[in-house]
């Protein structure tokens, strides 16, 4: 008997008008699910749908009854047209099959990792305007075997599914989009006051001259680059010159310290995840990959990536595909993707740390940034730079360092290089108060000391210049020692207040202030 009951004919009236009330994939598949279940009297209850790619089918929603189980169908893939359900898919036919051990389309990898038992299956196909999107099947009847009736009830059902999961998906990417838009909006507002970052590579050096030409190359290629440097070198603001100079400058430049995160968190923080993949997790939410769609993504310290991590990544630059943490849908996106590290990742290959895979991968184009020690004749326009920034974000008048600022500056090792140099011309514009120069005096002691260090060598001229000159050094380095403070230093000198006073007069000393 073929014909469907009345009481199920009413279940289907019920449960087709309960469907239109499902928007979100989330809610509807594991209503669906549970719902079929129930009408067909059946142990269990299967949605299965195609990947984008249309050769994969996967679970889109397992029971969290067993997470163990769960997880394992999660992250099980199916080939479609092996099985009850790429038959189905491919010839686009329900099928009723009593007992699957005498059906040689039986694929029992599910049961394999599941541990289950099934013994027979009604499916129907999942179709849409646009094709076949899956499948829906019930598994073991709970009394008797299935009947020509069920599967009948299930194509009907099927009908009225497939629409709902169409709607559903619409809605996802209705709201995929919103956000896209919104997370634009709000990186690029956040990157526009300062669109080109070109100008923010500062030097002149034979060593940036390189650097420079390296980027110009790296600007007009989709390539992916790998920046080499030591802590603080500028790789990033390189990163940023190769965005905003290229065609992708107009889409989000996303920035993420691969080693600021734990394992779990930087997975979920590149590739988003999905509502109640973990405890907390109680809404969808897109990585920065998602975010940076189109756009680019700077992997800072890309060799702290854990080896997991790795994997995925590799799979993102190989085929720019992802799977966000607890879901099974994959996501395709074009990013460009620029990384940096400060450690030698052929040692780390050969460590057994880094795959080598990704290193090839990563370092197709490699820029090695010089640290500042190695370029110092780029410190006078770099203190310049950074001056002028600082006063005009500050509200502060036009300041110029002197002459022995700078040289104290060139004799100090930089060992934060680039960034160490900002902080220290930060701390010292502070200290400066509304003055229109900078003299070494306001620097740290850890810089003056290196001055201090090398005092004899810079000292040229008659005796009496070369005593002032290290007279005024040795004054300002104790005043710097003392906090500023005018009596401790004069004590600490051995002279009194008022000759202190005098002489910092005469070789044009202010007191620093307290810090």
């Amino acid at each position: 008997m073929t014909e469907i009951s009345t009481q199920q004919l009413e279940l289907l009236y019920d449960v087709s008008r309960s469907l239109h009330a499902l928007i979100e994939l989330d809610d509807l598949i594991p209503w669906v699910a549970e719902k079929t279940k129930q009408l067909l009297d059946a142990e269990g209850c299967s949605v299965i749908l195609l990947d984008e790619t249309g050769r994969e089918l996967y679970f889109p929603y397992t029971s969290p009854e067993n997470p163990e189980v769960a997880e394992r169908l999660r992250n099980l893939r199916m080939p479609a047209d092996k099985g009850i359900a790429g038959a189905v898919v491919q010839s686009g036919e329900s099928l009723l099959v009593p007992d699957v051990r005498r059906d040689a389309r039986f694929y029992s990898e599910a049961d394999q990792q599941t541990g289950g038992d099934t013994r027979s299956i009604v499916c129907a196909p999942l179709r849409t305007q646009h094709g076949i999107i899956g499948v829906i099947e019930g598994f073991n009847k709970r009394t008797g075997t299935f009947a020509a009736a069920d599967l009948t009830f299930l194509e009907a059902l099927a009908g009225s599914i497939s629409v709902a999961i169409e709607n559903a998906r619409l809605y996802r990417t209705l709201k995929l989009s919103e956000a896209r838009l919104r997370d634009e909006v709000a990186l690029l507002s956040r990157e526009r006051p300062g669109r080109s970052r070109f100008a923010d590579i500062i030097g002149t050096s034979e060593a940036m001259e390189q650097v420079f030409r390296l980027v110009e190359s790296a600007i007009g290629s989709p390539i992916t680059v790998l920046l080499q440097g030591e802590t603080g070198s500028g790789k990033e603001v390189v990163a940023r010159a190769i965005h905003f100079e290229g065609p992708r400058k107009e889409k989000p430049f996303v920035a993420v310290n691969c080693g600021a995160f734990t394992e779990s968190l930087l997975e979920s923080e590149l590739f988003g995840y999905r509502k109640g993949a973990f405890t907390g997790a109680n809404s969808d939410k897109r990585g920065v990959f998602e975010a940076a769609d189109g756009g680019t993504i700077f992997l800072d310290e890309i060799g702290d990536t854990p080896p997991t991590t790795q994997v995925k990544l590799l799979r993102v630059l190989e085929r720019g595909e992802f799977i966000r943490v607890g879901d099974t849908e994959t996501r395709k996106v074009d990013t460009r993707i620029i990384s940096a590290t400060n450690k030698d990742l052929q040692h780390e290959v050969r460590a057994g740390r880094f795959r080598e895979d990704l290193y090839y991968r990563v370092s197709a184009f490699p820029i090695r940034v010089p640290p500042l020690r190695e370029r110092r004749e780029d410190i006078p326009p770099l203190v310049a730079h950074f001056l002028k920034r600082l006063t005009a974000k500050w509200g502060k008048p036009a300041m110029t360092a002197t002459p022995d600022a700078i040289e104290c500056l060139l004799r100090y090792p930089w060992p934060g290089n680039v960034r160490e140099l900002e902080h220290e011309l930060e701390r010292a514009v502070t200290l400066a108060g509304e003055s229109t120069t900078l003299g070494p005096e306001y620097f740290s002691d850890r810089v003056i000391a290196a001055q201090s260090g090398a005092g004899l060598v810079r000292l040229a001229g008659s005796l009496k210049h070369a005593r002032d000159q290290f007279e005024r050094d040795y004054i300002a380095h104790v005043l710097r020692m003392q906090n500023g403070n005018v009596s401790h230093t004069a004590r600490a000198l051995g002279i009194s207040r008022v000759m202190l006073q005098k002489k910092m007069k005469d070789f044009g000393l202010r007191t620093p202030g307290r810090v």
